[in-house]
Formats: structure tokens, C-alpha cells, sequence
């Protein structure tokens, strides 16, 4: 599928039907596209014009505690005073709504097919989740069907302005990262997540090609579970062998943002739906992720 490529534009207000900007992707009916497909583009490509910065969560392994990086990424930059989405976009293992304690929201509708998200104080949520029946029922999908549903999340959900929409993918490089970056185009690019050992530096190794392959910017890698902090003593002693994410990163040639500490607190935060980051900011792993925050917010004040 070709990238909907939006120019941004002084000139464009956001109203397809008047727009004099020529390098729009999005201000042209491609040959052999539907009159449908193309309204639902132009959709797609509206919504995202109301989103300053989109910054997909990547692994390229299961189990290295994505999710988590993306909730705390996203609480801390609401906390930050940003206007800020948090899109859930594993279609098997929605897992946002338990971290977020929303198992039982629904997202409502607001009319002209828009989907509002699940707001919780001034961040704006949107997971499968929200829309199953049942969250233990399986989702038996293959690729077309995941990608339309995507698409629907990215186009029919009314977002609103905001100034950062984080995006947690599934692990890997498949279906679901792959739509999302074909169908928003225009990325400020991607946070990837590993752990220290060699097995999990292998499989992101796959996840920067990916990103490579796709042009997407690679905003910086956050190594998880670096190392056990004892909450007696303040001594950091590690768990994992290696030091893999800041060697790939200066063998990548992108920025290391840091390492966060294994707590047994943001696990069980997770389970009780209560976000790390807010709930426990004195302790040493909080600060931590305060300082990757602090990297990408000076990466956005830099532009």
C-alpha cells in the first residue's frame, strides 16, 4: 500500500474539499480508487492532521514489557502538560485496559461514524478492548482484516487536537506495525524496547531493519530491566547478562534513551491498573523514566 504522505502547510486548514495544497497525498483520487476509499482516506489523513508528534512502541520480542514503556510514555508526557492518545493496537492481546484499570469502559459513538476514546483525566485511550463484548474471546485474524481495523481506529477515532499520539504495537515486525506506518505516512518515528540479553537484542536488531526498510525514524531505544534496585539499600545489581541496548544503539547510530531498572512495582501497578509513573514518582526507576521523557521531549523542542 502506498504512505499517505502529508505535507504539513501553513495553507491547510484541514477542509480536503478546499485545499489548495498540491503536495497533499490525500488532495487527489488515486487511479482505480473507489469514491469510498478515497473519502476514507481523506478522513485518515484529517484526523492525523490534528496530531503534532506519533511515535509507534516497537520489539522485536514478546515479553520485554512494551506495553508498560508505552502507558508510562504516555502518563508521563500527560503529566508533562501535553494533550496525549495512547492507541492499543494488538488485536490478540489488547492489554491497555487492564493496565489503565478500564477493563469494563466501551468506547461510545459520537455521530458521522466517529468513535470517542475512553478518557481518563486529560489522557485519551483507544483499544480493541473497548470495543469487544467479551475481553477473554479470542481474535482469530488474518492480515486484511487486522489492517482494516486499524485503519479504522486511525480514521473513525475522534481524537481531537493533541500534541502526542503513542501507539503500542504488538512484538515483532508483522501486520500491525506495518499498517500503522503505511497508513499514517508522515512518523516522528519509533521508541524501541529491549532487555539485555543477547535473545532480545536479536530480535530488535530485526525491528531496526524494519524500521530502516520503512524509512521510519528511529526516536531512540529504552533497555527494560536493566538491573534489580534493592529498595533497602538503593544498590543496583543485574539480573540480565549484557548491555545490549545502548550497543546497538551507538552501532545503529540512534540515541540511547536509558536504561529502566527491573521493580516489582511496575508489575503490580500493571496488574491493578494503576500507572507507575504517578503512583510511585519518588522512586529511582520513576526518575528514570523521567529522564527518557525528558529526551524526547527536548528531541520535540529541538524541531
Amino acid at each position: 500500500m502506498p504512505e499517505t504522505e502529508v505535507k504539513e502547510d501553513q495553507s491547510c486548514g484541514g477542509n480536503c474539499d478546499s485545499c489548495a495544497v498540491s503536495s497533499c497525498d490525500a488532495s487527489e483520487q488515486r487511479p482505480g480508487e473507489s469514491a469510498e476509499d478515497f473519502a476514507n482516506r481523506q478522513l485518515l489523513t484529517k484526523r492525523m492532521l490534528g496530531i503534532k508528534h506519533k511515535i509507534v512502541v516497537l520489539s522485536g520480542k514478546g515479553g520485554v514489557g512494551k506495553s508498560t514503556i508505552a502507558v508510562n510514555l504516555a502518563v508521563s508526557l500527560s503529566i508533562a502538560g501535553k494533550k496525549v492518545g495512547l492507541l492499543d493496537v494488538d488485536i490478540h492481546g489488547p492489554s491497555i485496559p487492564t493496565m489503565l484499570n478500564l477493563e469494563g469502559a466501551r468506547a461510545q459513538s459520537s455521530g458521522n461514524n466517529s468513535i470517542l476514546p475512553v478518557e481518563m483525566g486529560a489522557l485519551k485511550v483507544m483499544s480493541l478492548g473497548f470495543l469487544l463484548e467479551n475481553k477473554d474471546s479470542a481474535i482469530i485474524w488474518r492480515g486484511p482484516m487486522k489492517m482494516g481495523v486499524i485503519e479504522q481506529l486511525l480514521r473513525d477515532v475522534n481524537w481531537g487536537d493533541l500534541d502526542y499520539l503513542i501507539i503500542d504495537s504488538p512484538p515483532g515486525t508483522g501486520d500491525e506495525p506495518l499498517s500503522v506506518v503505511q497508513l499514517i505516512g508522515k512518523m516522528d518515528g519509533a521508541v524501541m524496547v529491549t532487555t539485555p540479553q543477547d535473545v532480545s537484542a536479536a530480535d530488535v536488531r530485526k525491528s531496526l531493519d524494519f524500521c530502516r526498510q520503512l524509512n521510519l525514524p528511529v526516536v531512540g531505544i529504552v533497555e527494560n530491566m536493566s538491573g534489580f534496585i534493592c529498595p533497602d539499600c538503593g544498590k543496583e545489581t543485574a539480573i540480565f547478562q549484557g548491555n545490549n541496548g545502548e550497543i546497538m544503539a551507538e552501532e545503529a547510530g540512534v540515541p540511547f534513551l536509558g536504561k529502566i531498572p527491573f521493580d516489582p512495582a511496575v508489575g503490580s501497578s500493571c496488574d491493578k491498573g494503576a500507572p507507575f509513573i504517578y503512583h510511585y514518582s519518588k522512586t529511582e526507576t520513576a526518575k528514570r523514566f523521567e529522564s527518557v521523557i525528558k529526551q524526547i521531549l527536548d528531541r520535540e523542542e529541538k524541531e
